[in-house]
C-alpha cells in the first residue's frame, strides 16, 4: 500500500530513475537547520563565557531544542495540517532562521532558551513535513528513497555542517557559526518557495483521520523500533571522541576524521537502504539492526585495536542509516491515509532515541562500567530491535491477509 497524501501539479512527478531536484532542495534545507542542532555542543564553553553561566546551564540549551522536537513536532503537524505543503514548509524555515537570529542577538539566557525551543518546533515541523513532500513527487516504488535523500541532509549536518560551523565560529565568535546557519535556511526557503512544486491534497485534510490512524498498534510497534535503532547506533557514535582517544589510544588529532567515517557510512547506508526498502522494507531493517549488533559487539572487543576499530566506525555509519529509509516507508505505509501527524511523530522518535543515549550511558558511566560499556549498550538496544522488526512484520502480514470489508 502507498502513500499519496498529495497530488503533484500536472508534470511534476519523476517517472524515471532520477528524483526530482527538489527532493535535493529538501535535504539541503534540512542540512542547513541541522547544522544548528551539532554546532551547538561544539561551542558551549564559548556561550558559557560570553553570558556568564555554568557549562551545565548552556548545555541545558541542547536540551531546550531537543524537547521542542519530541514534544512539539505532532501538535504542530495538527494545527498546520490544512495548509498548504509548501506553506508550511517555507514558514517553518522562517521561524527557524528568525529564532536563531533572535538568539544569536540578545545576551539574555533567558530568550535564548525559548529560541532554542522554538527552533526545535519549526525543526521538526519542517522535517516530518519535508519528507512527506518528497514521497509526493514520486512514483510509490521510489518512495523510502526519495525519503532517504531527504534524511541525508541530517547526515551531511552531523559530520559537516556541524564541525564546519564550529570551525567558523572558533575564527570569529561563537555566533558565527550560527549566522551561517541563518543564511543557509533563508537561502533553503527561497529555493523551496521557486522550485518544490506545488501540490495539492488528493483529499481534505482530516484532523480526526490523522488521529485515528495513531491509534493502530502496529505503527507504534514501528515507532519503537524507531527508537531503538536511533539509541543502538548513535549512543555509541556519541562517545566515539572518548572511546577513540582513552580506550583505543589514537591520537586526538585523528579524531575528527575517523568520526567523518561514521559520515560516510551513513551515505552508503542511506543509499544502499533506500534502494531496498521500497521492495522489501523488512529485509533493511533486519540487516540494520543485525548489522549495529555485531559491529557494536565487534567495537567492544576489539576497542583497543586501532586497525579494527576504525573500519567499524564506517561500518556503524552503514548499519545505522540502512534502516532510515526503511522506517519512514513503514510508518507512511501504515498510516498512508493520514501521514503528517504520523510522520511528525517518527521525527519526535528520532530525536528521543538520540536523547536517551546521555541518560543511558550516564548510568553505565556512574555505575563505574567504563567506556567499553558504551557498544555493549549499543548491542543490547539492537538486539531489542530485532524483534520489534518481527513483530511489525508479522503485522504486515496479517494485515495483507485480512480480507477487504464486504468480502467474505
Amino acid at each position: 500500500m502507498s502513500v499519496q497524501t498529495e497530488r503533484p501539479e500536472s508534470g511534476s512527478r519523476t517517472t524515471g530513475n532520477r528524483l526530482p531536484l527538489a527532493v535535493y532542495l529538501l535535504a539541503f534545507s534540512l542540512f542547513a537547520m541541522g547544522s544548528a542542532e551539532f554546532l551547538l555542543a561544539g561551542v558551549l564553553p564559548s556561550i558559557a563565557d560570553d553570558l556568564d553561566i555554568s557549562l551545565s546551564s548552556a548545555g541545558a540549551l541542547i536540551s531546550a531544542f531537543a524537547i521542542g522536537v519530541v514534544i512539539g513536532g505532532p501538535p504542530l503537524a495538527v494545527l498546520t495540517l490544512r495548509w498548504p505543503r509548501r506553506t508550511t514548509l517555507v514558514t517553518s524555515q522562517a521561524v527557524f532562521a528568525a529564532s536563531v537570529a533572535i538568539g544569536l542577538v540578545t545576551d539574555d539566557y533567558g530568550v535564548l532558551l525559548v529560541t532554542r525551543f522554538l527552533c526545535g518546533l519549526a525543526y521538526a515541523g519542517f522535517w516530518a513535513v519535508a519528507a512527506v513532500t518528497a514521497i509526493s513527487l514520486v512514483t510509490p516504488d521510489r518512495t523510502a528513497r526519495a525519503s532517504g535523500v531527504v534524511v541525508s541532509g541530517l547526515s551531511v549536518a552531523m559530520v559537516g555542517g556541524g564541525p564546519a560551523g564550529a570551525l567558523l565560529s572558533h575564527f570569529t565568535t561563537w555566533q558565527g557559526g550560527f549566522w551561517a546557519v541563518v543564511t543557509l535556511t533563508a537561502v533553503g526557503a527561497v529555493l523551496t518557495l521557486l522550485a518544490v512544486p506545488a501540490t495539492r491534497s488528493a483529499e481534505e485534510p482530516s484532523v480526526r483521520r490523522e488521529l485515528r490512524s495513531m491509534r493502530q498498534p502496529q505503527l507504534w510497534v514501528v515507532y519503537a523500533a524507531t527508537l531503538l535503532s536511533t539509541a543502538a547506533y548513535m549512543i555509541s557514535y556519541n562517545y566515539l571522541a572518548a572511546f577513540l582517544t582513552d580506550i583505543t589510544g589514537v591520537r586526538a588529532v585523528w579524531v575528527p576524521g575517523i568520526l567523518a567515517l561514521f559520515g560516510v557510512g551513513a551515505f552508503v547506508g542511506l543509499s544502499v537502504g533506500g534502494r531496498i526498502s521500497d521492495g522489501r522494507p523488512h529485509h533493511a531493517l533486519l540487516i540494520g539492526a543485525a548489522g549495529i549488533l555485531a559491529v557494536s559487539v565487534l567495537l567492544a572487543v576489539l576497542a583497543r585495536h586501532a586497525l579494527a576499530v576504525v573500519p567499524l566506525v564506517l561500518l556503524l555509519g552503514v548499519a545505522g542509516f540502512v534502516l532510515n529509509p526503511a522506517i519512514y516507508g513503514r510508518v507512511f505505509t501504515v498510516a498512508s491515509q493520514a501521514p503528517t501527524l504520523a510522520g511528525s511523530t517518527a521525527v519526535s522518535m528520532f530525536q528521543l532515541g538520540i536523547s536517551l543515549v546521555p541518560v543511558l550511558a550516564g548510568v553505565a558511566l556512574d555505575a563505574g562500567a567504563g567506556l567499553t560499556s558504551i557498544p555493549w549498550l549499543g548491542a543490547g538496544l539492537a538486539l531489542l530491535t530485532v524483534p520489534a522488526v518481527l513483530v511489525e512484520r508479522a503485522m504486515a502480514r496479517n494485515r495483507a491477509r485480512a480480507p477487504l470489508p464486504g468480502e467474505n
